[in-house]
């Protein structure tokens, strides 16, 4: 059974540097998540990603929150709860905190990172429903920000004047361990989608070091850049990822 922590790591950035002009606060996203069982795709799931301003006694950070839930006739069979979520710099999204929360057929693990950019590391506390508590300090790249800051990042570049072969190697923070991933730019694409006909930005996307997960995204090509459409492959199966609806868009 697929783990919607892939549908997460398969929606990843082109570049890790940029200024936010594309995602504003009270943004709401909305999408199916599909599986391919037995030769049928199949909705299993619904996957939300919500911003939110939240602020602390020195300044206002941007709250980037994504939730997937199985679909109730689908909890029998393996019922998911997951919350991913970051508090980031609303200019850059660079990462202040990360928490997520997951709950995949009975296995449950909470993971929360600080980060400290001016030391390069990451204090991290691990969880599970047996009480234990594990805490670690891990060191990271100039570069590395957790897989919710780095989904969000790739709207903030104006992927307009990529080549279609254009790659980049850039790097995740995922269960401790830094993760390289590689992006390539393929080109646009009109698809058909709920929100109607959308010129996209098409780009690949996978494990910088193995084929255990790639995939295909569409991201509308105008000031907002949001994903609408996904296809995914994993050692397990393949799958889709379809928007819904959106509403709070910045443009």
């Amino acid at each position: 059974m697929i783990r919607i922590s892939f549908l997460l790591l398969f929606l990843v950035s082109i570049s890790l540097n940029g200024q936010n002009n594309a995602i504003g606060v009270g943004e709401k996203l909305t999408y199916t998540a599909s599986y391919n069982m037995s030769g049928i795709l199949t909705d299993l799931a619904e996957v939300t990603m919500e911003t939110s301003a939240v602020k602390t006694s020195k300044t206002t950070l941007l709250r980037l929150k994504s939730k997937a839930t199985t679909y109730s006739k689908w909890d029998s069979f393996f019922k998911i709860r997951d919350l991913y979520e970051s508090y980031v710099n609303p200019k850059t999204l660079t990462p202040y905190l990360y928490n997520r929360d997951i709950n995949e057929g009975g296995y449950y693990k909470n993971m929360k990172y600080t980060f400290s950019h001016k030391t390069k590391t990451v204090k991290t506390v691990q969880k599970k429903k047996s009480g234990w508590v594990q805490k670690k300090t891990v060191p990271i790249g100039a570069d590395t920000k957790d897989i919710i800051s780095t989904l969000y990042t790739i709207r903030t570049f104006d992927l307009s004047n990529l080549s279609p072969g254009t790659s980049k190697i850039f790097t995740i923070l995922f269960d401790r361990e830094e993760v390289k991933a590689k992006v390539t730019y393929l080109g646009k694409e009109t698809i058909s989608t709920a929100l109607g006909s959308k010129t996209c930005y098409k780009i690949s996307l996978g494990s910088a070091s193995s084929n255990a997960v790639n995939g295909t995204l569409w991201l509308t090509a105008d000031e907002n850049k949001i994903p609408v459409y996904g296809k995914f492959k994993i050692p397990v199966g393949t799958g889709e990822l379809k928007i819904k609806s959106a509403s709070g868009l910045k443009h």
